[in-house]
């Protein structure tokens, strides 16, 4: 039903904006896919649910007051997926990280150099500059 559309959108929306909730919202996703699961057809699904997550995660909630609010709270914690120490959750989180990079980079590209880009390169062109 709609109105439950509308209550889960709302409710995903609000803890993506907390402290870690884009980390809290692709393991609560994310959970259970690769585990044990070989093959091409796992290795799929897998992608797939990455995808999906990230086309979440690069739509901006109705509730956030502007796009660059939101880039703002969500990209660095985007990028905090790229640490991630557990070998197989890393490997699903750095697939989310980029898919989400990318999407955004190509829907919003000012504001993903901004948030994305810039913070991701900083070392490297910190490096080139000395």
């Amino acid at each position: 039903p709609a109105w439950l559309r509308r209550l889960c959108g709302q409710l995903l929306s609000e803890r993506l904006m907390r402290p870690n909730g884009v980390q809290a919202v692709v393991r609560g996703i994310m959970e259970g896919t690769g585990a044990g699961g070989a093959g091409a057809e796992a290795a799929a699904v897998d992608w797939r649910k990455c995808d999906t997550v990230a086309k979440i995660l690069a739509s901006c909630p109705q509730q956030c007051l502007s796009l660059e609010d939101y880039y703002q709270l969500v990209c660095p914690q985007i990028l905090d997926l790229l640490h991630i120490q557990d070998k197989l959750t890393a490997r699903q989180f750095q697939r989310v990280a980029t898919t989400t990079l990318l999407t955004m980079a190509k829907e919003h590209p000012q504001l993903a150099e901004k948030h994305l880009l810039q913070p991701l390169l900083a070392p490297l062109l910190r490096c080139s500059e000395t």
